[in-house]
């Protein structure tokens, strides 16, 4: 749209800085409400996948990620003794590498440096406590006892979203899978070149990041009770208990897992907001919109990608409204689909039952649904 937009951004993750970046790029001026007093980030990795990295290069930052992480192209597939089982080669989107890992604090300080560079106003220890939207635009109260107009306002605000419980009550609430996320940064093994999976029985699986030349990252899967919370002061020996049918590089990880404190416990949730993502003015995005198990890794690609359709959206049509109708109607096929293959790879991991639909879809699988993600988003 020919004149610029204000707009208020609800939270200063990977989704709200990469949708930041490529609004004001545009021309837009934007204001992001972060609760965190910093752009810190738990001392674990990210995997980016091609589409992210694809999104990366369109902000202008993927230079940046690519220096601060570790660059790779295969993914390898092995068994509890690390016996390699299979090489994948990883599809790339147009020129952009085919997969990087990165930690999640440089990936922080990459975004919040592009965001800083481009005029973006991070309002740090601040949340929204009030909205009003008149259809011409949304008033707010920031608890920080401000107020502004803004023509937008994004809730880019995680799985546990207030915007989307402000928009939806409890309709749409996560729900918890049953599984849970195990994850600890140990030095680089000289063989690991890639994402290296070993996989155990049904409830158990492991994964080996690269994510600089020194580090990666082991993180671990596991049934766990919705209870359950690791001791604070032997976290690191239960995760070595529950890993301990793995050996080979798996078991090397694991010896230099000392700390409790390093290693990071997380539930796996999901979120469906099976309605339209934007009421009004207001929208939600990324995992506050549609959150995924972790099996596809794309939950963290696909926020970046809703936040770059976004901008392109407003760009493409004369009003907010017309381009959030044309912003979801791209959008919700793809992230649809990456969250119902991720529940139907977490149901035959475990064997739960699956649907005839879920069955179409396991006929795609992981390897397959790289190539189908690096189409056009």
């Amino acid at each position: 749209m020919a004149t610029p937009l204000r707009v208020l951004i609800h939270g200063g993750g990977i989704g709200g800085l990469t949708l930041a970046v490529a609004l004001a790029r545009r021309g837009h001026t934007v204001e992001v409400a972060e609760l965190r007093d910093e752009l810190d980030a738990l001392g674990v990795g990210i995997i980016q996948p091609s589409n992210a990295l694809h999104v990366m290069r369109e902000i202008g930052v993927l230079d940046a990620c690519v220096a601060a992480g570790f660059e790779w192209e295969v993914l390898t597939i092995c068994d509890p003794a690390g016996a390699t089982l299979a090489k994948i080669p990883q599809p790339r989107m147009g020129d952009a590498p085919c997969g990087n890992g990165i930690p999640r604090p440089a990936l922080a300080r990459v975004l919040g440096d592009a965001a800083a560079a481009h005029g973006v106003a991070i309002r740090f220890g601040t949340t929204i406590e009030e909205l009003a939207d008149d259809g011409a635009g949304v008033d707010a109260t920031l608890s920080d006892g401000s107020t502004g107009r803004w023509d937008l306002v994004v809730g880019f605000d995680g799985i546990g979203s207030p915007l989307r419980t402000r928009l939806y009550g409890d309709r749409f609430s996560a729900e918890y899978t049953g599984f849970a996320n195990w994850r600890v940064t140990v030095p680089r093994l000289p063989a690991v070149q890639g994402v290296v999976m070993s996989t155990g029985n049904q409830a158990a699986k492991a994964l080996l990041t690269p994510i600089t030349d020194e580090l990666m990252y082991l993180g671990a899967v596991f049934a766990e009770t919705a209870d359950f919370r690791p001791d604070p002061a032997r976290a690191h020996e239960q995760l070595a208990e529950r890993l301990a049918a793995f050996s080979g590089p798996v078991a090397e990880a694991l010896t230099h897992v000392t700390d409790p404190d390093a290693v990071v416990y997380s539930r796996i949730s999901q979120v469906t907001v099976d309605a339209p993502w934007h009421v009004g003015r207001i929208v939600i995005a990324g995992d506050a919109a549609h959150a995924s198990t972790p099996h596809l890794a794309q939950g963290a690609a696909m926020a970046v990608e809703d936040a770059l359709v976004l901008a392109e959206s407003l760009d493409a049509e004369d009003g907010v409204s017309a381009a959030l109708a044309a912003w979801e109607a791209r959008r919700r096929p793809r992230a649809m689909f990456v969250q119902n293959l991720s529940r139907a790879l977490l149901k035959q991991e475990t064997g739960g039952a699956t649907t005839p639909e879920e069955d179409e879809l396991l006929k795609i699988g992981i390897p397959g649904a790289a190539h189908v993600l690096v189409k056009p988003y």
